[in-house]
């Protein structure tokens, strides 16, 4: 987020050392912090009936970092999303994507946060996984597709 705990996050994010076990426990922690303090206002746009859209979620430190049953843990109080949009690219083509300054960056790592995406995606039903290798157009209509229903509107409906 922009609030003081994710500008910390982006700021370590850069460190040499990022990638050490200690600093990614710190990092998990700063990660469920974050999102523990932005619960209260996602929670109150909901009494408002405010759609809440999120790039991450906890499911993003579960693809992330390990171990697992420590990340579990320490977002027990993470708010679930009600429908995860999984866009699954090629990891060649999210490599290319990349401006290459980030260690995290790179066709191994992130070989294998999709594979750890697609493991979640296996065993929550609230993931649509969408096929983000094909045209943008073809992206856009399946991820109308697959957030209509959730509105009760057909996916011709959504701008």
């Amino acid at each position: 987020t922009d609030m003081e705990v994710g500008k910390l996050i982006r700021k370590l994010l850069t460190r040499s050392d990022a990638t050490s076990d200690t600093m990614q426990k710190t990092l998990g922690l700063l990660f469920a912090a974050d999102r523990l303090i932005l619960m209260d206002k996602i929670e109150q746009l909901e009494k408002e009936n405010v759609v809440v859209i999120s790039d991450r979620s906890f499911y993003s430190s579960l693809s992330y970092q390990d171990p697992q049953d420590w990340i579990k843990e320490i977002n027990k109080f993470a708010k679930i999303p009600d429908l995860v949009l999984l866009l699954d690219l090629d990891v060649k083509k999210s490599v290319e994507r990349c401006d290459g300054t980030d260690e995290f960056e790179n066709e191994e790592f992130l070989t294998g946060v999709k594979q750890n995406y697609l493991d979640l995606a296996g065993f929550n039903d609230n993931f649509k996984i969408i096929d983000a290798n094909n045209g943008p157009n073809k992206v856009s209509s399946d991820i109308k597709k697959a957030v209509a229903p959730l509105f009760d509107i057909c996916k011709d409906c959504i701008l």
